[in-house]
């Protein structure tokens, strides 16, 4: 399997990884099927306007280096953005942003969106 620079990066050295004491809102997605679990966690403020924001974003996942580099780059594309804006981000867009992904390793982008599009609902909850 071939996998672009940004991947392998953000593999071996992801972005945002680690536990966020003192969360506003967590979830937790996994994908039977290949294993991979992943857990976000969000700190949300508000800003000059009175949106709520993202101020700090971390995640920690189980599973294949896609699983990790795709929750790495998820993360990078939501930190500092409105909630309305972080609940667009795509499936596809993650993997677009890494450069692509194998077609087997698809599904893996599938998880990081959906982690942090439940956790913004919990936080709404």
């Amino acid at each position: 399997m071939q996998y672009s620079k940004k991947v392998l990066n953000h593999f071996t050295k992801p972005h945002n990884q680690g536990e966020l004491k003192n969360s506003d809102a967590q979830s937790v997605v996994g994908n039977p099927k290949c294993g991979d679990i992943m857990k976000i966690y969000l700190k949300i403020k508000k800003d000059k306007e009175g949106r709520d924001i993202i101020d700090d974003i971390k995640f920690q996942t189980l599973g294949c280096g896609a699983a990790i580099a795709t929750s790495s780059m998820a993360t990078d594309l939501v930190k500092g953005k409105t909630l309305d804006e972080a609940m667009k981000i795509t499936n596809q867009q993650v993997a677009t942003e890494l450069g692509g992904l194998p077609q087997a390793k698809l599904h893996c982008s599938n998880l990081a969106a959906d982690a942090i599009h439940k956790a913004i609902q919990n936080y709404k909850k």
